[in-house]
C-alpha cells in the first residue's frame, strides 16, 4: 500500500542489513580500508581496532570486510563475546572447525590445538584472521586472553590476526592500567563517526533508489529534520524515515515534510511524547476495517516480489535516447594485487579511451577526432563540452554517466573507461575488456584524475554569474526547479536564492559548494537530462 504510494518495490528503510542497500560515506570508506588494510599486513601482529556509536554501521562495514578478504584467509567470527576465557577459546577453535573432542575446559589443550592449526596454514600459505564483534562486552580476563593469542608466531611472523569491532566503551576499558600491554599492540585504531547533514540526504536519496524509487519524498526542511533528530546514526536515520513515509501515506502526501519527520521522530525515538495522530477519517473506521487494512499492509511488505531496481537502474528513464552498452559478463572482482597486474600487464594507449568514450556519446571517433578529444578543450564541439580534473568515484556516480578515469602504478599509466559502480565495485573498460575492480583497489590506482563529456546548449560556453540573465541562467534555474527553486516564468536573474540553490545541489552532488556554476556543476546539472549514455549496474564479483 504505501510502497505503491511512493513508487517503491520494497521498504527502503529497514533496520535489516542488506549489502544491496549499502551506503558508504567517505568515513566507512576510509574505516573498510583500514580493516583491509589491517588483515593485509597479515604477520604484523597487532590488532586493528574499530569503534563507532550504536548503529553508525559496524557490523554491515564487518559483512563487506567478510566478502573482500582473500581466499587465502580464514577468518574465526565471534558474534557474542560475553563468555569466559575458555569459551572464547572454544568458540575461536569451532569457528576454524577444529576438532575438540577432549579438549574441551582446558585452555592449554585449545591454546595447544589453535597453534598447531595456525602453523599449519602459515606452511600453506594462508592468512588466519580473528574478528570479535560487539568486543566493549568482552571480560578483563577475556581480554588478556585475547593478547595472550599474539604470542603465537613463529620466529619471523606472528600467526593470528586480531580485529576488534566494538563501541566507544572499549577506548576507556582498555585505558584501564592492567590493560596497557594489550592497547600498546593496537596498530590501527579508527573511530567511526555518524554522517554530516549533506550526507544524511545522500544515504536518504541512495536507499530510496536502491527500493526503486523515482520521486525523492523528503523536502530539504524534512531531511534536515532527520539528520537533527537521528544526530546522523543510519540506524535512527531508518527509523524515522520509515516512520515519516507511513505518516505521509496516511495523509495522503507526496512530499514529506518537517511537520511529519518531527511527529515521526517523537514516535520512534526513546524518551520523547509521540505527537502523530491518524487522519480523522481513519479514527473513525471500525475496527474490522482497520484490521483488513494493516493486513493488506503486510501481505504488501512481506509477499514475493519482483528484484528491486539497483541504484543505476533506478535513476535510468524508461526509455533513453542513447541506448546502453550491452552489459558484460560476470566475472571475479579483482583485488589490489590483481589491479595492479592488470594496469602492468595493459599498456593500453590513451587513444583507445577517448576514442569509447566518444562512441558512448554517438560521437565520430575517427583518429583525428579522438585526438582533438584528448586534448579536452572546454567546447568539443558545437553543444558538446568537455571537462577534466579530479574527484570522487561517489561525485561520478552521482553523474550516472560513464567517464574516463586515468589509472596510474609506478611506471605503468593507462586511461580507462568507468562503466558502471556500486557501492563495493566498479565496472571499468580497459581496451577490448571490461572488468569488475574492488573500491578498495580502485582507490591505490587513481587518485581522482578523470575526463568525461556532455551535451547542453551552445550558449553555456559562456557560463552564468551571480547577477547575470539571459538563456544560460534560464537553463540552470529550470533544472533546479522544482526540487532545489520554486517555478518561476518569466526574466530570471541569477540571484542570492538561486546561488545557495546552487549550492545545496553542489552538495548532494558531492561538488565543491561555492555556488559557482563552473563546468563541473553545469556536467551535473546536464545529467539530469535523460539525453545520453548512463552507468550500468555491475555484474558479477565477489
Amino acid at each position: 500500500m504505501y510502497l505503491e504510494h511512493y513508487g517503491l518495490t520494497e521498504p527502503p528503510f529497514s533496520i535489516t542489513p542488506d549489502p544491496r542497500f549499502v551506503f558508504l560515506s567517505e568515513r566507512h570508506r576510509d574505516a573498510l580500508a583500514h580493516l583491509l588494510f589491517g588483515i593485509g599486513q597479515g604477520g604484523g601482529g597487532g590488532f586493528v581496532q574499530l569503534t563507532g556509536e550504536v548503529g553508525t554501521g559496524k557490523t554491515t562495514l564487518c559483512r563487506l570486510l567478510l566478502e573482500q578478504i582473500p581466499d587465502t584467509t580464514r577468518v574465526a567470527l565471534v558474534l557474542n563475546p560475553r563468555v569466559t576465557p575458555v569459551e572464547l577459546l572454544e568458540t575461536i577453535c569451532e569457528e576454524l572447525h577444529l576438532d575438540l573432542d577432549g579438549m574441551r575446559g582446558s585452555i592449554k589443550a585449545l591454546v595447544d590445538a589453535l597453534n598447531a592449526y595456525l602453523l599449519e596454514a602459515y606452511a600453506q600459505g594462508l592468512r588466519v584472521v580473528l574478528i570479535i564483534d560487539e568486543a566493549q562486552n568482552l571480560s578483563v580476563d577475556a581480554l588478556e586472553q585475547v593478547r595472550l593469542l599474539t604470542n603465537l608466531e613463529t620466529p619471523t611472523q606472528k600467526l593470528l590476526q586480531i580485529v576488534l569491532l566494538a563501541q566507544p566503551e572499549l577506548r576507556t576499558i582498555l585505558a584501564r592500567d592492567e590493560l596497557r600491554q594489550l592497547a600498546q599492540r593496537i596498530t590501527a585504531r579508527y573511530h567511526l563517526t555518524p554522517l554530516d547533514a549533506a550526507e544524511t540526504g545522500e544515504y536518504l536519496r541512495h536507499r530510496f533508489r536502491v527500493a526503486g524509487g523515482q520521486h525523492f519524498p523528503f523536502n530539504a526542511a524534512a531531511v534536515r529534520r532527520i539528520h537533527a533528530h537521528s544526530g546522523g546514526v543510519p540506524r535512527l536515520i531508518n527509523n524515522i524515515a520509515e516512520r515519516s513515509l507511513l505518516a505521509g501515506y496516511a495523509h495522503d502526501a507526496s512530499v514529506i515534510d518537517a511537520r511529519w519527520v518531527d511527529r515521526a521522530a517523537a514516535e520512534v525515538l526513546p524518551g520523547r511524547t509521540a505527537t502523530w495522530w491518524p487522519p480523522r477519517a481513519m479514527v473513525t473506521v471500525p475496527l474490522a476495517v482497520a484490521a483488513i487494512a494493516l493486513l493488506a499492509l503486510a501481505l504488501t511488505l512481506w509477499w514475493p516480489r519482483a528484484p528491486a531496481l539497483s541504484p543505476a537502474t533506478a535513476s535510468t528513464p524508461a526509455a533513453p535516447v542513447v541506448a546502453k552498452p550491452a552489459k558484460p559478463t560476470a566475472q571475479p572482482t579483482m583485488d589490489a594485487t590483481a589491479a595492479v597486474a592488470r594496469l602492468d600487464a595493459a599498456k593500453i594507449a590513451p587513444a583507445v579511451a577517448w576514442g569509447q568514450l566518444l562512441e558512448r556519446w554517438q560521437l565520430p571517433s575517427t583518429a583525428n577526432d579522438v585526438a582533438a578529444a584528448a586534448t579536452c578543450p572546454s567546447v568539443l564541439a558545437a553543444g558538446v563540452y568537455c571537462l577534466r580534473g579530479r574527484t570522487t568515484l561517489d561525485a561520478l556516480i552521482a553523474q550516472d554517466r560513464p567517464a574516463l578515469l586515468r589509472l596510474r602504478h609506478g611506471d605503468s599509466e593507462t586511461w580507462a573507461l568507468l562503466e558502471g559502480a556500486d557501492v563495493r565495485q566498479a565496472r571499468l573498460r580497459l581496451g577490448n575488456d571490461s572488468v569488475a575492480v574492488d573500491r578498495i583497489a580502485l582507490q591505490q590506482l587513481w587518485d581522482g584524475e578523470h575526463a568525461a563529456l556532455w551535451r547542453a546548449p551552445a550558449f553555456l560556453a559562456e557560463t552564468p554569474r551571480l547577477g547575470s540573465q539571459g538563456a544560460a541562467t534560464d537553463w540552470v534555474r529550470a533544472r533546479l526547479q522544482p526540487r532545489y527553486l520554486t517555478a518561476q516564468t518569466g526574466a530570471v536573474t541569477f540571484d542570492v536564492a538561486m546561488q545557495e540553490a546552487v549550492r545545496q545541489f553542489q552538495r548532494d552532488r558531492g561538488l565543491d559548494s561555492d555556488g559557482l556554476v563552473g563546468p563541473a556543476t553545469l556536467l551535473a546539472l546536464a545529467a539530469t537530462s535523460s539525453d545520453g549514455p548512463r552507468l550500468t549496474a555491475p555484474e558479477g564479483g565477489n
